[in-house]
């Protein structure tokens, strides 16, 4: 299961109370406060971990909590901090409170930690109290209140290449052809369900990750069909891949609806470096030769392609690496 948004109630542990307490000692009968400090209460704290791809162990776990603190002990004994909470994200999580909106921070690399939820205060003890006028203090605090929020987390998967097509134009068996993932692959819509992630090996030195969005219909951004929530995923992609069914009765109607639902989605999509892959070539005469040429025109990369033949995978390949190892290109 595909689990990419949940709320969640997190609390961090409250502050341990502070201590009256006096010396008793055999030679100092008025040894003074040795009232100690309370320990401070555990965080709760998000932590990005590469090994996860989903948040489906946050599905059933909805109530994360940080431990409290210790109270402080006489002999001036410190109470021990509480243990801190972690809750294990995949990498490209965004953290919002669910009740103010407010993004707390996104998590886009392995390792990286965010504080969400903060321990509560350590209470002080009465040997705090002691002054020059004041030798006896009795006078302590109580430990804080750790911090409690409801957790928004959003996945948004982070990928090199991101497919973008209407159901059915070939997306599935394209991954499936250049890297070792298995989506499911039919005749009938929407079989894509969930994002699949693939590594696609360029050669011996370079690699890279692509994302095979569920298919978008036109609305998809208000709401029809399954894009709206997939939608995010190719927010974080380097280079978009617009498929498009040449068999299709309108292959030029159904790449414009694609660059409408982006721009609708987020502008800035639009700026992304892209591609416009015209798929399933080998269903109209002449193969990936046979395409017209007004359709070669539509986009300023466009590679006509067969998954099901390979035919012209090899001419996107080098389009893709030539965009996004350009940099290393110039640089060298």
């Amino acid at each position: 299961m595909f689990i990419d948004h949940v709320i969640i109630e997190a609390r961090a542990g409250d502050g341990g109370d502070g201590c009256v307490a006096f010396r008793h000692e055999k030679f100092a009968p008025r040894g003074g406060p040795s009232g100690g400090n309370g320990g401070r209460g555990g965080d709760v704290v998000v932590v990005a971990s590469r090994d996860l791809t989903t948040l489906i162990d946050l599905h059933y776990r909805r109530h994360i909590k940080g431990e409290r603190g210790e109270h402080g002990r006489g002999k001036s004994q410190t109470g021990a901090d509480g243990t801190g909470a972690e809750i294990v994200v995949p990498v490209g999580t965004l953290v919002k409170d669910a009740d103010t909106g407010e993004t707390l921070g996104e998590l886009v690399d392995h390792g990286a930690r965010l504080v969400a939820a903060q321990g509560g205060k350590p209470g002080l003890g009465n040997e705090h109290f002691k002054t020059p006028n004041n030798r006896t203090p009795r006078q302590f605090t109580y430990g804080g209140d750790g911090q409690a929020r409801r957790l928004e987390l959003t996945l948004k998967l982070i990928a090199d290449v991101g497919l973008v097509g209407e159901p059915n134009a070939g997306k599935s068996t394209l991954i499936s052809v250049l890297s070792a993932a298995h989506p499911k692959i039919a005749d009938y819509p929407f079989t894509t369900t969930t994002p699949v992630l693939g590594i696609v090996r360029v050669d011996e030195a370079r690699s890279f990750v692509m994302v095979d969005i569920p298919g978008l219909i036109e609305g998809a951004h208000q709401g029809r069909g399954m894009g709206k929530e997939f939608l995010r995923h190719v927010e974080r992609c380097r280079l978009l891949i617009y498929m498009v069914d040449i068999a299709s009765p309108d292959p030029a109607g159904s790449y414009r609806m694609l660059r409408n639902e982006l721009l609708h989605h987020d502008p800035a999509l639009l700026e992304r470096k892209s591609v416009l892959a015209l798929t399933q070539c080998d269903k109209i005469p002449g193969g990936t030769r046979g395409v017209d040429p007004q359709l070669l025109d539509l986009h300023e990369h466009t590679v006509p392609i067969s998954a099901v033949t390979k035919d012209g995978l090899g001419d996107l390949l080098r389009v893709i690496s030539s965009l996004l190892y350009e940099r290393e290109a110039r640089a060298q």
